[in-house]
């Protein structure tokens, strides 16, 4: 078994579908727009074949998560809350804002959404195997819509 398998990331593909022709087990699907990690044999034809690099590899096991200071943890909580109401701020000033001001609010809640992501990272909410990702996996299981991907993605997180 191969120490990688692909992953596509829906919001960069083009669906230029080179994948489809190269991929030897048929893991690409079109339809769905997901690659079946059943199929998948981490031979990374796909990815190399993708022109918007809308699929890359991922390894099988991740890596183990470094312990973090509680006192970290509790101030990177606080930086997030923080962000969050500054980019709800920036939204509403946005919609009241004229076409130059508008420029630079978007500037200011795109700097802020990816502040916002590294804080989400470092916190763990970010990380597939942490705790607290298997806990929110654990809250969305109970929409009828995902459920079948957050089973299987809580099996995959949970054996590692």
């Amino acid at each position: 078994m191969s120490k990688e398998h692909a992953y596509r990331n829906i919001k960069l593909c083009t669906k230029d579908c080179l994948c489809l022709f190269v991929c030897p087990t048929g893991a690409t699907n079109n339809e769905t727009g997901q690659i079946d990690f059943s199929k998948c044999i981490g031979c990374g034809a796909c990815a190399a074949a993708c022109p918007s690099r809308a699929i890359t590899m991922l390894p099988n096991v991740m890596p183990a998560i470094q312990p973090k200071n509680k006192e970290v943890l509790a101030k990177i909580d606080e930086l997030i809350n923080k962000k969050i109401n500054e980019i709800k701020i920036l939204k509403y000033l946005l919609e009241k804002s004229n076409e130059e001001e508008q420029k630079l609010f978007k500037a200011l809640i795109h700097s802020n959404t990816v502040i916002l992501e590294d804080l989400f990272r470092e916190s763990e909410y970010m990380i597939p195997q942490s705790n607290k990702s298997i806990e929110l996996l654990n809250k969305l299981k109970s929409n009828p819509e995902i459920e079948n991907t957050v089973i299987q993605l809580l099996e995959k997180f949970s054996n590692q």
